[in-house]
């Protein structure tokens, strides 16, 4: 049915979309460390959420302005490499930023849906990136994304509390050299 591109491709969109995210719940679970399990799950669900609805929503713009104009069809490797190289830059600048950027003044139902729309913003882009996948396979890989960015927020709501100032790098750098080199490889497969 799909071919292992095509998940590696979806996994690692996934990982790499999540990685704000995942910052984000880290923070969080540092603000709250007794954070209970059911609070843990809403905020993993709304950013897996809203990284699945995001990328589905730019899907469905772009097949509309492909119907209307077909010819843009064979110019979506090179939007898929604009969009992801930039989206990867602007990740890579913000993991080498010395302040963390703080979306957690509080964790309240409301400030959770804030925090999902702010860091899914990007996954609507890359919406554009999967603009030659049929529907199926569209749903298919922004599910992915949608579930990969639950299982490493779950994780780092876990773990964030003794993993958050240990690493080498921060986790929206790693983000941004993951969404690049995705960005290589959809441009190649879509060229040749």
């Amino acid at each position: 049915m799909y071919g292992i591109s095509f998940f590696v491709t979806s996994v690692g969109l996934g990982a790499g979309l999540a990685m704000d995210a995942v910052s984000v719940s880290v923070a969080d679970s540092i603000r709250e460390p007794g954070m209970s399990i059911g609070k843990k799950t809403a905020i993993a669900f709304t950013f897996g959420a809203f990284q699945f609805v995001m990328p589905l929503m730019g899907w469905f713009l772009v097949k509309g302005a492909v119907m209307l104009m077909g010819w843009l069809l064979k110019f979506t490797p090179w939007l898929s490499l604009i969009i992801l190289f930039f989206l990867g830059i602007r990740m890579i600048r913000e993991g080498r930023e010395d302040d963390d950027v703080q979306l957690t003044e509080g964790t309240g139902s409301g400030q959770i849906l804030i925090q999902g729309v702010a860091t899914s913003i990007d996954a609507l882009s890359v919406g554009f990136t999967i603009a030659d996948y049929t529907f199926g396979m569209a749903l298919t890989s922004t599910l992915t994304i949608g579930l990969i960015t639950f299982g490493l927020c779950m994780a780092a709501l876990y773990a964030g509390r003794f993993l958050h100032g240990k690493l080498p790098f921060k986790e929206t750098a790693l983000g941004g050299i993951i969404l690049i080199l995705i960005g290589i490889r959809v441009f190649i497969d879509g060229i040749f």
